[in-house]
């Protein structure tokens, strides 16, 4: 019955997309290598992405971590004006994705709302265990904001963002910002991941068959943790951060049938409860990465907009051409 009321709370659509998938019989994640799971993410990222929008300035970038090793980076702009910029994290469980599968994605926020975005390929597990994604996406933003005048960007309005495990990166960064004083104007997550354990309602209810499933998620989780001790370290799960006192106001974009829904309400509640600003739209009869599907999801297009409206409002930009 749990799993017959989960389907009924699908778009028509939604529920299109879910019987073409499984029509395909692509191999789940947790069946295959890490190698080919990469590999097929790469290959499917796209397919129902919407077209690629065109921007003025699109630049390869080269990012330091601290151990030296070279972070590939992109930087997407509409414009060569000193322009307010969001870091992007990617989305793929710390195990797959890149600055190529979220390509269509940040030149769609870069162009709605007026903004400089530089997303960044962190490394991924199994190769690189916790916590090096959560030290490269430190390390990149560190780097932003004290190179943003060498690339032409408006140093004082920065943000960061992230889907999925990308979220989870970006709210990490957000509270490790407020730690060494730097300021940030904005945290964009869409469907972060932000609990240590997968043992809320909605884990339990969008456990199979609504595209992010509970047998990947914990393949992804054990490629990537050193020890089930590693999940408890708030840079792993941001709910189990100390306190959120003081860290950048917050949009939260979630998915209604999503495994990860519930652990993002609650940390938009943890959030309130510190008194942190937050802006919390969840988008209903939609899965997780639907925000990747605008091609034929219009939820996803609703999304992209709801996004480049608050890091507009952020950043104190008037309404940006491409939505007037």
């Amino acid at each position: 019955m749990a799993v017959r009321s989960a389907e009924a709370l699908l778009t028509p659509v939604m529920r299109d997309v879910l019987s073409r998938m499984a029509r395909a019989n692509r191999p789940p994640f947790h069946t295959i290598t890490p190698a080919e799971a990469k590999a097929a993410y790469e290959a499917g990222a796209g397919v129902l992405e919407i077209p690629k929008p065109a921007l003025l300035r699109v630049e390869d970038l080269s990012i330091p971590a601290r151990d030296g090793h070279a972070l590939p980076a992109r930087l997407y702009a509409p414009s060569k004006e000193s322009l307010p910029v969001l870091m992007y994290f990617h989305g793929g469980g710390f195990t797959v994705g890149s600055v190529a599968t979220h390509d269509v994605l940040c030149r769609q926020l870069s162009h709605l709302s007026g903004c400089a975005v530089v997303s960044v390929d962190y490394r991924l597990a199994p190769e690189h265990k916790f916590p090096v994604a959560a030290n490269d996406a430190w390390d990149a933003l560190q780097w932003l904001a004290s190179h943003t005048a060498g690339l032409g960007l408006d140093a004082t309005r920065l943000a960061v963002g992230g889907d999925s495990a990308g979220g989870t990166l970006a709210a990490m960064c957000a509270i490790l910002a407020r730690d060494a004083g730097l300021p940030l104007a904005l945290q964009l997550l869409f469907y972060p991941g932000c609990a240590a354990h997968q043992d809320t309602t909605s884990h339990q209810t969008f456990a199979k068959g609504f595209v992010l499933e509970e047998a990947d998620i914990t393949w992804f989780f054990n490629g990537y943790v050193r020890s089930p001790a590693d999940r408890d370290d708030w840079r792993f799960a941001p709910l189990n951060a100390p306190d959120v006192d003081g860290v950048a106001p917050a949009w939260l974009g979630l998915a209604e049938c999503d495994p990860l829904v519930d652990e993002g309400v609650m940390y938009a509640d943890k959030l309130r409860t510190a008194g942190v600003p937050v802006d919390l739209e969840i988008y209903r009869g939609v899965t997780h990465e639907f925000i990747k599907m605008g091609r034929i999801i219009p939820e996803a297009r609703q999304a992209h907009a709801d996004a480049a409206r608050a890091m507009r409002q952020a950043f104190n930009l008037t309404l940006s051409t491409a939505e007037s």
